[in-house]
């Protein structure tokens, strides 16, 4: 009898430490997700406001020397009346290819769906204390964002990321504790993966590579940007002066 209790304590005092374990890795999860988090919202943050930067100041000069190429293209070629003619009424033809058929509703359809079955599930309201009703407070976030995107894709993650998390566990498991914890563990590692994801995706995109460059410019002491729209600028005057050569007639002004 001595010797079951000595066995028990020593099993209880085992299942307390390793639980002691998956709480601490839980914290430094969650930590290390919160971090990362920040990280990726302040990149979209910075990405934003170089985008809307460059498109202000290179975009539109962009935009307008495309114009004048365009108006190039046709003066050389004398069809500007024809072209403008063309546009505003084009002869019926019985080889006009036939207007693009809808998309089918049914991806729309299942995305509605996924996000009720998720809403029903994870609803903070349905919470039972406050760290709950926070861990669903920010699945629910993540679930407009992914219905807002119709990303049918992430929303399954979330309803079978729900189905497979500690808040699931039933009480009358006999280590309902542990398999929450371990659980828990889980479902972070698999958050922070797709945080990482996310991260790298971003980085890929032009538009950063682009940034990128002009930061590492900029701390050489270079302006890429302010460069490209001197050049831009010059581009454009020839383009005019260009224009206005192949326009001008004897006797005009």
């Amino acid at each position: 009898m001595i010797m079951f209790v000595s066995r028990l304590a020593r099993t209880q005092q085992g299942d307390g430490n390793d639980q002691g374990a998956l709480g601490a890795r839980i914290g430094e999860l969650e930590a290390t997700l919160t971090e990362r988090v920040a990280q990726l919202a302040r990149a979209k943050q910075e990405l934003a406001a170089f985008s809307i930067d460059y498109r202000q100041r290179v975009g539109r000069l962009h935009e307008e020397l495309d114009e004048l190429e365009a108006a190039i293209a046709a003066a050389e070629l004398g069809h500007i009346s024809e072209r403008l003619a063309g546009q505003s009424a084009r002869p019926e033809s019985s080889t006009t290819s036939a207007p693009a058929e809808p998309l089918p509703r049914h991806t729309s359809d299942v995305v509605r769906r996924l996000f009720r079955d998720v809403a029903k599930a994870i609803h903070p309201d349905l919470a039972e204390d406050q760290t709950a009703r926070d861990r669903r407070h920010a699945m629910m976030v993540e679930a407009n964002r992914a219905y807002a995107l119709r990303d049918e894709e992430r929303l399954r993650w979330i309803l079978q990321s729900w189905s497979t998390g500690p808040d699931t566990v039933d009480d009358a498991h006999p280590e309902a504790t542990r398999v929450r914890l371990q659980r828990r563990v889980a479902q972070l590692e698999e958050q922070l993966a797709f945080a990482a994801a996310d991260l790298d995706a971003l980085k890929q995109k032009p538009m950063w590579r682009l940034k990128t460059m002009v930061d590492e410019a900029a701390i050489a002491g270079k302006d890429l940007v302010r460069d490209m729209v001197a050049r831009l600028k010059v581009d454009i005057m020839v383009a005019r002066n260009r224009l206005h050569a192949i326009e001008w007639t004897p006797g005009s002004s």
